[in-house]
């Protein structure tokens, strides 16, 4: 079909072919996947020289590497004889890269420095000219690794505009400002569209039972009350309104989109400072990041702790974990969650981290797969095109601008999926009329 995506795109809707349909998807992975900026790997991954992490990003399989100088090296895992992969491995450290099909042998900054039996190619044969090829844009903000297939795409600077803030949050709960990415991953596939992996403030009193039942409250006789009536619904009653302790949602432009929900957590902060107060390892933590970064911002810090935040189009900071988007086709998708863990804390409050995030994120815990079976249900729903508009009007007109010009509605409005769409029409728009 020909696809114009004035006609799937509007101001509060979208066409559910943008879901389902997959010529849709392969001019997703060409306009938008191969011409912005894309979240790669963290370079703590790579702290040493020699150290490497393979990835594949919009469909390309990449290396990232610390060459012998400390450098950051992203290329293509693709030999420049026949094509085939030189690295097989997720992660390792090696000065070098062989093609297990010819031996064409690679410096881990690219270079072809190997070729065996070079006598038959000729004089005019140019190993300079063959070395692995880098992607064309590479640039890093606070250790976070971003690559674009583009070389004249942006600045990254440009791209992040004011959500550059909420990376810096993330890495501000260290007291010396760094994180490891080095605790794993988990990936999971589901049979969904990427772009259902969004932030969404209406969701959670609904599809996560799991949680709000565990504090469910109790008949008389010990039974769950009924909730067969929707005006006395369980977890309504038990968790609220998601907008009335003032949890508010972003929309930061570019397609970068959050949700927030530090005022609730603000509201908590005697709570939640008083709880690292009672250990040694809490008092330690909060001592060391009121000396980096004064008594008020340090509680700020720490109480927000979630930014919550979606860096279009494939990562997410949630919780202490990077959360990336690999977009297979239309209605095939794998999340790689990676939990981080702080520098120049003690063990404690890492241990810590890495438990909270085990609890709702990891694929036997209370949240994450509820996520991923209910993308599955939106896609085998989508699958009827009898009526094809998807709403998204929860919301709309009713945003107000902060003092920055960002976009600010209620944690439950549909803003963060207007902010995602418009920046995913305009880039498609970019790209094209057919």
């Amino acid at each position: 079909m020909a696809v114009r995506v004035d006609e799937l795109v509007g101001p509060d809707w979208v066409d559910g072919r943008i879901y389902t349909d997959q010529e849709i998807f392969e001019l997703e992975m060409a306009r938008i996947f191969r011409r912005t900026w894309l979240y790669i790997a963290h370079d703590s991954e790579v702290p040493v020289p020699g150290d490497y992490v393979s990835r594949d990003v919009a469909g390309a399989p990449v290396i990232v590497a610390r060459d012998k100088d400390g450098g950051i090296q992203v290329m293509f895992n693709r030999c420049r004889h026949r094509g085939n992969l030189v690295c097989q491995y997720p992660r390792g450290n090696s000065q070098y890269f062989r093609c297990q099909y010819h031996g064409w042998t690679f410096a881990n900054d690219g270079t072809l420095i190997g070729v065996p039996y070079p006598e038959r190619y000729g004089p005019d044969f140019d190993k300079r000219a063959l070395g692995l090829a880098h992607l064309p844009a590479v640039e890093l903000y606070r250790g976070f690794i971003f690559a674009s297939f583009n070389p004249d795409v942006p600045p990254l600077r440009e791209h992040l505009g004011p959500a550059a803030e909420l990376i810096d949050i993330f890495v501000n709960q260290s007291p010396v400002g760094t994180i490891q990415v080095r605790s794993g991953v988990q990936r999971a596939e589901y049979r969904g569209n990427w772009k259902f992996v969004g932030m969404d403030g209406y969701h959670s009193n609904f599809v996560h039972r799991s949680v709000k039942l565990m504090q469910a409250p109790r008949s008389s006789d010990g039974q769950d009350q009924d909730e067969s009536n929707p005006d006395t619904n369980l977890t309504v009653r038990k968790i609220g309104h998601p907008d009335k302790v003032g949890n508010r949602a972003y929309d930061y432009g570019n397609g970068h989109v959050r949700l927030d929900s530090s005022p609730q957590r603000l509201a908590a902060a005697e709570n939640i400072l008083g709880e690292l107060r009672a250990s040694d390892a809490g008092r330690a933590y909060l001592e060391s990041m009121e000396a980096r970064y004064g008594p008020q911002e340090a509680a700020r810090l720490i109480c927000i702790s979630d930014p919550h935040v979606s860096i279009f189009p494939n990562l997410q900071l949630i919780g202490v974990h990077i959360r990336v988007i690999e977009p297979l086709a239309a209605d095939r998708t794998i999340v790689a969650q990676y939990p981080t863990t702080l520098d120049g804390v003690p063990d404690e409050i890492n241990i810590k981290r890495l438990r909270r995030y085990e609890w709702f994120y990891t694929p036997a815990a209370f949240g994450t797969p509820d996520d991923y079976e209910v993308f599955e249900r939106n896609q085998l729903g989508l699958a009827a095109q009898t009526s094809p508009s998807v709403v998204l009007s929860r919301g709309a007109g009713r945003e107000q601008r902060d003092d920055r010009g960002v976009a600010v509605g209620s944690y439950s409005d549909e803003i963060t999926q207007r902010g995602q769409l418009a920046r995913w029409a305009e880039l498609m728009r970019a790209g094209g009329s057919e």
